[in-house]
């Protein structure tokens, strides 16, 4: 699906990606592992090819956005990105499982690691859509990030915030780390100049994103 001329929702194992399709293509998030057929086929259906993928951009280190990272990059030769503090993570130990075992924890554990990726910082700015803003915007994981396209006023979420009945949600309870800090990341979500949302898991909000994410910002108490 093309939510607006150059960007494409596409479903994989678990979740959403995201294609930016340009003379080089982007690939935000990847699903679960398993999911590199399905990016081939949709790539397919629109003329293009997986050798087309240069980089591919985790939002964050949650199995159902990186699983299929390493069949993508292994077929595409793309560059992978995550933020450190995300990439860190998915090397925890047992004996930090053990000491801490909260549902964060204990899914990095179980998540394989990916190999070499290259650090996403915020305030990084990517060769896509005119420039790909990078947001870090912690709490949903300590290294999750938003992807901020101000010429579109289009911004890719992960699952840093829900979309739930029409209405503008925080990011799940059970399976976010730290629900102070991803307040703290609304509120900077909410000063950016956004009409598009793109989430991972739900449809896209079109129109008045920018007024939905000042009332959730306001609202969260």
């Amino acid at each position: 699906m093309e939510i607006v001329p150059g960007v494409h929702a596409l479903r994989v194992i678990g979740a959403k990606a995201h294609l930016v399709v340009e003379d080089e293509i982007t690939l935000i998030d990847a699903g679960h592992r398993g999911s590199g057929r399905l990016v081939q086929r949709y790539l397919a259906r629109i003329g293009r090819s997986p050798r087309d993928i240069t980089r591919i951009v985790c939002t964050h280190g949650h199995p159902d956005h990186i699983g299929g990272v390493t069949e993508i990059a292994a077929a595409s030769g793309a560059v992978v990105y995550i933020h450190p503090s995300d990439a860190a993570r998915l090397r925890i130990g047992l004996r930090d499982v053990i000491a801490n075992p909260v549902p964060g924890q204990v899914i990095a554990f179980l998540t394989r690691p990916l190999s070499d990726p290259t650090p996403l910082l915020h305030g990084d700015v990517l060769p896509a859509l005119g420039g790909l803003h990078v947001v870090h915007t912690p709490g949903h994981t300590p290294g999750s990030v938003c992807l901020y396209a101000p010429s579109l006023r289009l911004l890719f979420s992960g699952d840093v915030l829900q979309f739930r009945q029409g209405r503008l949600t925080r990011p799940h309870q059970v399976f976010s780390d730290d629900l102070e800090e991803a307040r703290r990341s609304v509120e900077r979500l909410a000063e950016l100049d956004v009409d598009t949302i793109c989430f991972a898991h739900y449809p896209p909000l079109r129109g008045g994103a920018r007024d939905a994410l000042r009332g959730l910002a306001e609202a969260w108490v």
